[in-house]
């Protein structure tokens, strides 16, 4: 009998294939594409990038976020983010040349010059109430983020970012832009101390999507400043987002703080 393929073994088979490597090499370049925008730059068949697309999103390399009617289609730095943890970063550097073409294909972080978003996914065992609840009870927040997210959470609401030191200081504030429990919430980030000559704030989306045991919760960054914030935030969501998967499933955050975590390649 045949063993059914690993998530991983979905990764490498994906990543095997020349075409989907340029699928991801064009989402690299630009992230978050239509289907007719992918195809229109590759010069492909609608049917044959779809079945291309389908074998990325299986191996979860991409992901999908719907806009409306469109379908916008994103990379997914997970499973890129497992190769470098478990077989490159222990490696020397010519052992991390001799696998450079994997790196080069399908990056750990999704970055994009002309339209800054950040999307990240992950997968939890719990249900979708629960995964609401920790994202906007404040004392769960205080747990594995480091500060409590306040808001009554209704739309066109306020919200703050509050440290648990007792202090009472906001270093993020926003705005409530969407509520739909227990699927889907939609805020600004901004900095309080931005003034008047402050950027646009940027946006966040939460989607939680429940499948029978777990739920896929998919986090959208949109409206970022610079490449300095994607950076930032390309560092900060996988840190706080495995915090939360830890509470969840093991009633207990990660032993240490995942932030301070120094980067493998620093």
């Amino acid at each position: 009998m045949t063993p059914e393929p690993s998530a991983m073994d979905q990764v490498f088979k994906a990543l095997a294939d020349s075409t989907r490597r340029l699928l991801l090499d064009r989402l690299r370049e630009h992230n978050g594409q239509t289907l007719r925008e992918l195809c229109d730059r590759l010069g492909m068949a609608r049917q044959s990038a779809t079945q291309h697309l389908d074998v990325l999103q299986r191996a979860n390399l991409v992901t999908v976020v719907r806009r409306g009617r469109e379908r916008l289609h994103y990379l997914n730095p997970v499973p890129i983010h497992e190769i470098e943890e478990r077989w490159i970063s222990g490696f020397d550097r010519p052992r991390l040349q001799a696998i450079s073409a994997i790196r080069n294909q399908a990056e750990e972080y999704a970055m994009t010059t002309t339209m800054p978003t950040y999307v990240y996914v992950t997968y939890i065992r719990a249900n979708a109430d629960q995964v609401w609840k920790a994202l906007t009870d404040a004392d769960l927040t205080a747990r594995f983020w480091g500060h409590a997210n306040v808001s009554d959470w209704e739309t066109g609401a306020s919200w703050e970012h509050r440290r648990v030191d007792g202090s009472g200081v906001a270093d993020v504030i926003g705005k409530v832009l969407a509520v739909e429990p227990p699927t889907r919430l939609v805020m600004t980030f901004e900095d309080p101390a931005g003034g008047e000559a402050a950027a646009e704030p940027s946006v966040v989306t939460f989607l939680v999507e429940p499948h029978q045991d777990i739920v896929r919760l998919t986090v959208t960054h949109e409206k970022l400043a610079d490449q300095e914030m994607l950076d930032a935030i390309a560092q900060g969501w996988p840190a706080v987002l495995a915090n939360l998967k830890s509470l969840l499933e093991t009633g207990d955050v990660l032993p240490q703080a995942p932030w301070d975590m120094a980067p493998a390649n620093a």
